[in-house]
């Protein structure tokens, strides 16, 4: 089967899913699971677990949600992206400088 080509990325971004893969690695380890162990409780052959922990972005978002379910760690999952992290977006979304001003339109009722 030939391989997915490797998805254009800059390699800050890269890098930040290698990091993702180890770190999945390192909490695995920790808690003395073997590639075997992971694969079997979550339905994946050990290639698909091994492609997680070196990062590989081809390998599908469910797949790292599954692992991460069985170490225990969804919980952090729900960090990622938080609208209330996003600093950038909440300034944005309250910047006066690109609001629109409305006009309230007086009522005129139906006195004709």
């Amino acid at each position: 089967m030939p391989r997915a080509p490797r998805l254009q990325l800059d390699p800050a971004a890269r890098q930040q899913a290698v990091d993702l893969g180890a770190r999945i690695r390192l909490a695995r380890q920790r808690r003395r699971l073997r590639l075997e162990d992971v694969a079997q409780k979550t339905g994946m052959s050990r290639a698909t677990v091994e492609a997680v922990e070196r990062g590989e972005l081809t390998t599908a978002f469910g797949a790292y949600v599954s692992i991460l379910g069985v170490l225990g760690l969804l919980g952090e999952l729900a960090l990622l992206a938080d609208p209330g992290l996003d600093r950038e977006g909440l300034a944005l979304e309250f910047s006066v400088a690109d609001k629109r001003v409305r006009v309230q339109r007086r009522d005129l009722g139906n006195d004709f």
